[in-house]
């Protein structure tokens, strides 16, 4: 029996992560991919900036999607606060 899905599926890239337009938060975005790749799901940078690092959006694989936009929600929801703990919390 065939899959009705392709192998390419799998590498469909989309978009979990999206400043405002014009927002000046890229160090948010930044912030954002690390704590992706932090937790082993690869990440691409998109934006209409000169700059590479000014991305506008944050995509992953769709396969990894589900998991990064609850990482970046529980993240969200525990604030800054939860980032001191959990950075406490690394370094014993």
């Amino acid at each position: 029996m065939e899959s009705s899905t392709s192998p390419s599926d799998d590498l469909e890239m989309v978009t979990v992560f999206r400043l405002p337009a014009g927002g000046i938060e890229e160090m948010e975005a930044l912030t954002v991919q690390q704590l992706l790749e932090s937790n082993g799901i690869k990440t691409m940078l998109v934006g209409d900036s000169p700059l590479p690092n000014f991305a506008e959006e944050i995509r992953v694989v769709s396969g990894d999607a589900e998991r990064a936009l609850q990482l970046i929600a529980d993240a969200l929801a525990a604030g800054p606060d939860g980032a001191d703990e959990a950075e406490a919390e690394s370094g014993k």
